[in-house]
């Protein structure tokens, strides 16, 4: 590395070194700061690329195989990517914590699920969801008996200033100034955690890693067998991409056969047409793996610890609500370009009810619905009654994106959406008990006062105020 490097690098390295991160994140965050120096973008092209074929559908995948992974829970922990505050939504704790069906949080359901196989729990937490994720699972003594440690923390680093480079100064918030390197962080983080030697030491074998955020990504024994049988190291779950994921990566083929993964920030602006074009790049990256764990210390030892995964070069504001502060690079990488790093990496091809994310408001209200139920052994899935897909929910921004706007305009509940197929909601309407909303419904307020949908009321079409 250049001296002009070392110098440049010298001032993230103090900071890093003053908030004791460990040295492998140290020089983890330097390898890409150096790429970023040099002028690289992180930028894969559409021309050197091309639409993975032939993936494996876990429905074809027999019983004798789900047979092998039934077998094999024993060796298998349950890892979950839990380091999200839900700011976009207004929160200011760990996203997980947030009520998503009845009384039950996210992190209930997924305590619930690991329970019932019993199958240890894991979680990936960051500096600012560790205490309070912690504290919430003390409700959970038998997931406390465990030998192994229920978490361990990702890593921070410095946010770069765009104009020159340099550690960005924050003074109205100092917090700012750090970011979370992407979960892609999770394969050094187990490093210095100690929880990758701890969880082999204990004879766990395979992992299962998703986001504490999508309810819908459990233990799947087909999926699990067919990593035993065919000695995959590493596989992807991805599923069926419509108009909802054009922005999701998912996993490529370079021309040489190589697999890589491709986000949407690593998509030059001229391509994204292409990226989005979802007739031919028809599926998505889930966000949810499975990985052999003897087959990633072996690969961490041989690359010293560093899987050199593709750098995401997020372009933003040093305060994500102020457009107008510092602008700044945020490094990253994402757990699923890992897929590159391992020899017999594999994507499999999922159904959609493994994938039920909650990203925003417009998520929170559909599952929250009687359109999703949660079942016996805790998953959330829609509703056997309901004979439409997944209903499509939009509400305004402006009135609905924070939790505790929501929920102020549904005080005494969620309206119906069994049969509702979808729901937009343009301005601020508030909502009484017992509203049915079936078919495609558009309400409307075009007043600048709030009005009211009073009590037992069925909508099943446009509705307006004006």
């Amino acid at each position: 590395m250049s001296t002009s490097i070392d110098q440049k690098f010298a001032l993230f390295e103090e900071r890093m070194r003053n908030e004791n991160m460990p040295e492998l994140a140290i020089e983890s965050f330097k390898y890409y700061y150096s790429q970023l120096v040099d002028g690289q973008t992180g930028f894969i092209r559409a021309a050197d690329i091309e639409a993975v074929e032939n993936i494996p559908d876990v429905e074809s995948i027999s019983k004798k195989t789900a047979d092998v992974g039934q077998e094999a829970l024993s060796s298998a922990v349950i890892l979950k990517l839990n380091g999200g505050l839900g700011t976009s939504m207004g929160l200011e704790k760990a996203k997980s914590l947030l009520q998503i069906k009845g009384e039950y949080s996210f992190l209930d359901i997924i305590a619930q699920q690991a329970l019932a196989l019993d199958i240890p729990l894991v979680l990936m937490n960051s500096f600012a969801t560790e205490e309070d994720s912690l504290g919430f699972l003390e409700k959970y003594p038998k997931l406390w008996k465990s030998e192994l440690a229920l978490s361990f923390l990702q890593h921070k680093v410095p946010k770069v200033k765009q104009s020159d480079l340099s550690p960005v100064i924050w003074d109205e918030n100092p917090e700012l100034e750090w970011a979370p390197p992407g979960h892609g962080n999770i394969y050094p983080a187990l490093i210095t955690s100690g929880m990758l030697d701890k969880l082999l030491e204990s004879g766990f074998k395979y992992a299962f890693i998703s986001n504490s955020d999508n309810l819908g990504a459990v233990i799947d024994t087909k999926i699990l067998g067919h990593l035993v049988e065919t000695n995959a190291p590493f596989l992807m779950e991805v599923a069926e991409r419509t108009e909802m994921d054009v922005k999701g990566g998912f996993p490529v083929c370079y021309r040489d056969g190589k697999l890589v993964l491709w986000e949407i920030a690593q998509c030059p602006p001229e391509e994204k047409h292409i990226h989005q074009d979802i007739q031919h790049f028809d599926y998505f990256n889930t966000n949810s793996i499975w990985i052999n764990l003897v087959a990633l210390k072996e690969e961490m030892q041989k690359k010293e610890n560093n899987l050199q995964l593709p750098m995401i070069r997020n372009e933003k504001t040093v305060d994500p609500k102020k457009s107008d502060s510092t602008p700044v690079y945020s490094l990253e990488t994402a757990q699923g370009a890992a897929i590159s790093a391992f020899e017999g990496s594999q994507p499999v091809r999922i159904q959609r009810n493994r994938f039920n994310p909650v990203k925003t408001t417009n998520e929170l209200l559909a599952i929250r619905s009687d359109a999703y139920i949660l079942t016996s052994d805790y998953r959330i899935i829609l509703n056997p009654e309901r004979t439409l897909p997944p209903p499509v929910v939009t509400l305004d921004s402006k009135y609905y994106r924070l939790i505790q706007n929501l929920e102020d305009r549904f005080p005494v509940g969620v309206p119906s959406l069994l049969n509702c197929k979808s729901l937009s909601i343009e301005g601020d309407i508030k909502f009484g008990k017992n509203v049915v909303f079936e078919g495609d419904v558009r309400l409307v307020n075009a007043t600048k006062d709030q009005v009211v949908i009073e009590d037992i009321v069925v909508v099943d079409q446009e509705w307006r105020a004006d």
